[in-house]
């Protein structure tokens, strides 16, 4: 039997979530409360979960300090924020203080359950709304960064015949001999490789060729 306190300060949300939780076989809402300081006096009288559920905005004690104090004193009782505030700043925060899932009060019943699931195994979980949300913002932000990268830096041709023989493993004199230039010209254009890209050394330079389709 799954055990889960219920933490919401507003009745009519908290009595409709439960609803939802009594109605699915082998799971038990064995507390429930209007904020976090009642669920810390539920556990510390001896009703003890398995997960509690509980909300962010509450009142005396909110749901992050609840988090604090349940990993604190029963690091053994996991938690689950179940909130309306999507804010990433609130979802890192709940997770860096000791929660082990994030949903929102959209979620629908079945993935509520399967987080139940998923957080009592052990797995943190994040909703697919938010999972989404934050993937399509990182996406985004790669593909400026890359752009950004592209548009700055602009490689000669002999520069990147240069680049795909080191990537190669040629060393200076093995590719002047190539290409048929002095190994001092060679020196030259690496290391204006390296200063165009910003890269440390050769391994990171390379690594920006990959990164960047140079080297495809």
């Amino acid at each position: 039997m799954l055990k889960i306190i219920l933490a919401e300060d507003h009745i009519i949300v908290r009595n409709g979530i439960k609803l939802i939780l009594d109605s699915q076989p082998g799971v038990q809402v064995i507390g429930e409360a209007d904020n976090g300081k009642e669920v810390l006096d539920l556990i510390a009288s001896g009703t003890i979960p398995d997960i509690v559920l509980t909300d962010i905005n509450m009142p005396e004690m909110d749901g992050i300090t609840l988090i604090r104090e349940l990993k604190k004193k029963w690091p053994e009782v996991k938690t689950i924020v179940l909130s309306m505030l999507d804010n990433e700043k609130y979802v890192a925060q709940a997770f860096l203080e000791g929660s082990r899932g994030y949903l929102m009060k959209n979620v629908n019943e079945d993935e509520m359950m399967f987080a139940l699931k998923i957080v009592h195994s052990g797995t943190k979980y994040l909703c697919c709304e938010l999972s989404q949300s934050l993937l399509d913002r990182l996406l985004n932000s790669v593909a400026a960064q890359t752009e950004q990268t592209q548009m700055q830096i602009e490689l000669s041709m002999r520069e990147i015949e240069i680049l795909h023989l080191i990537a190669e493993g040629y060393t200076n004199q093995e590719m002047a001999d190539k290409i048929f230039l002095s190994k001092r010209t060679v020196e030259g254009h690496r290391q204006s490789l390296i200063d165009k890209t910003g890269s440390k050394n050769t391994a990171a330079l390379i690594r920006f060729a990959v990164t960047n389709g140079y080297l495809n």
